[in-house]
């Protein structure tokens, strides 16, 4: 039982266009986190002359870095798959 809470098991997307005008929603955040809300979550920020990718630790759902609006969207998706 210990094995399974701590194993990634909500998993979420979510796409996303960061800039106006730019379409194709090429941009995304990713969550990946476990029963107790542990994990990371990954965006990755495409344009025009590159991706970016950023990662940011999750504890009990949040984290202590500064969150955009779709990296906690991921979270809470993930954390409602894992209800």
């Amino acid at each position: 039982d210990t094995r399974i809470q701590g194993s990634i098991r909500g998993v979420a997307v979510k796409r996303f266009d960061p800039f106006q005008n730019s379409g194709g929603q090429q941009s995304f955040a990713t969550s990946f986190l476990d029963e107790h809300g542990n994990g990371a979550v990954v965006s990755g920020i495409h344009a025009r002359d590159g991706v970016r990718v950023y990662a940011k630790e999750v504890k009990n759902f949040s984290s202590d870095r500064e969150l955009s609006d779709e990296e906690r969207g991921a979270i809470a998706e993930a954390q409602k798959k894992l209800q």
